[in-house]
């Protein structure tokens, strides 16, 4: 059953980052959204979205669990779990770059997000880049 109001959005704004669902993102995220995670920081929409137009092309098959959700007032709480296959090129910067392996990734991870009105103004994505990292390096 989807989630309504502020858990809705929060839920789908994960869905949409995850899945890279570019265009679903200005009915998620203010304009001037600021986050970071490990592997990234953010300090515009336009900015998120190219995060996640990169992440689209280094991640296939992504499956999205989300174990615990929580909203209270204007800061939602996530937990989740993503596993994916690393099939495509992760650009770390101009001049790194991890070729992919191939192997299933599986990453458990927290956001805490803020509200303004409706949509996600800022967050905040911990998880252990270096597990992460490991995974995509092994052979």
């Amino acid at each position: 059953m989807a989630r309504s109001g502020r858990a809705g959005v929060l839920e789908r704004a994960l869905e949409a980052g995850f899945h890279g669902k570019v265009d679903a993102l200005p009915d998620l995220f203010t304009d001037d959204v600021s986050g970071w995670s490990p592997n990234m920081l953010v300090s515009s929409r336009g900015e998120l979205a190219e995060a996640v137009a990169e992440r689209d092309e280094s991640l296939s098959n992504v499956s999205l669990q989300i174990d615990v959700l929580d909203v209270v007032g204007n800061k939602g709480y996530v937990e989740y779990r993503v596993n994916a296959v690393f099939s495509g090129p992760f650009v770390v910067d101009d001049d790194t770059v991890i070729e992919p392996n191939g192997r299933e990734l599986l990453l458990g991870g927290v956001i805490v997000a803020e509200f303004d009105g409706d949509k996600v103004s800022a967050f905040r994505n911990y998880f252990d880049n270096a597990a992460l990292l490991e995974q995509m390096l092994a052979a």
